[in-house]
Order: C-alpha cells, then structure tokens, then sequence
C-alpha cells in the first residue's frame, strides 16, 4: 500500500502550476506535456509556450566585481501549452518540438554571449543588455519560422528547418 501511495503522488507532484520542463537532447514532448485548456478562437491546432530562465551573480570583494556566474536554461510550460485533440497529429507534434528546439538554440547563444563578458563593474548592464537582446531574437526567429513553414503546413520547409536547427545546436554543443 505504501508504493502505491508514493507511486500516485508522483505524478500529482509533477504537475504543479510552477512546474516547467527543462530542454533535453534526448527528451521530446509528447501531447501528454501540453496540458493547456485549448484556445477555441484560434486556428492553431496547438501552441508551445517556451522561454529562457536568466540569472547571473557577481561576487564581489572589496565593492570590485571579482567573479561572474550565470545560468541559463530553456524550458517548456506544460499548462501555458496546449493542442487540440481532434486537428494535432505527429506532424505538428514535430513542429512544437522545434520551437522548443529553438528556445534551446537561443539559450545557448545566451550563454556563448554571457561567456564573453568581461569582468568589470558594468559587468551587470551588458549581462542585462545580452539577455535583452537574445530574447528579442528569439522571439523574431520563432515568428520567422512559423512563417515560412506556414506553421507546419509546408512541409519542404518544415524538413528545412528541422535540419537547419539541429545543425545550429550542434555548433553551440559547447554551450549546452
């Protein structure tokens, strides 16, 4: 009875409100992840909510900033994300996965950028400005993608893209 009950709470555990799921190289969503409530005026048959989780930390000795630590990760909002039963098959499964995908690259160019930033006293307003800057970009490349895919509808294109983003995270495999 006890592993059954530990078991049980699991599942319930893991699907709290603030719950995210972290970006894997080996992890692909299923539509079991998009829980969302569908949005019933939409012509989307599902939506991925994704995004960049930035912070950083500068220590400090003496009022001189001595060192930099920042962390960035992408992750995917299963209750924010959601998909309608009766229009989602694979195809746009695949799709989902490459915005995910994408918040991925784009975490990545976050943290190559970030990397780079010298130590100095305005070590936290370029840290801010990277940060900014990436996150506007992402949002501009997703939207670019859902053009010219047609939000998965072309599927050439589609193809495209798939292959154009896993070798775009390939190059940054130093920053994953």
């Amino acid at each position: 009875m006890f592993r059954i009950l530990v078991f049980c709470l699991i599942p319930l555990f893991l699907l709290k409100s603030d719950q995210s799921i972290p970006w894997q190289k080996n992890y692909k969503l299923s539509w079991e992840n998009f829980i969302g409530q569908p949005d019933t005026n939409s012509d989307a048959a599902a939506v991925t909510s994704s995004g960049i989780t930035f912070g950083y930390r500068l220590s400090r000795v003496n009022n001189v900033v001595e060192s930099i630590r920042v962390e960035a990760t992408a992750h995917f909002y299963p209750e924010k994300s959601w998909f309608k039963p009766k229009e989602a098959d694979n195809h746009i499964l695949a799709h989902e996965q490459l915005h995910f995908d994408i918040t991925e690259l784009y975490t990545r160019k976050l943290r190559k950028a970030t990397s780079q930033v010298t130590i100095s006293q305005n070590a936290n307003n370029e840290l801010d400005a990277i940060h900014n800057k990436i996150v506007k970009e992402l949002h501009d490349f997703q939207n670019q993608y859902d053009n010219e895919t047609n939000y998965s509808r072309n599927h050439e294109a589609q193809a495209k893209w798939q292959k154009s983003i896993k070798e775009a995270l390939e190059a940054l495999n130093d920053y994953q």
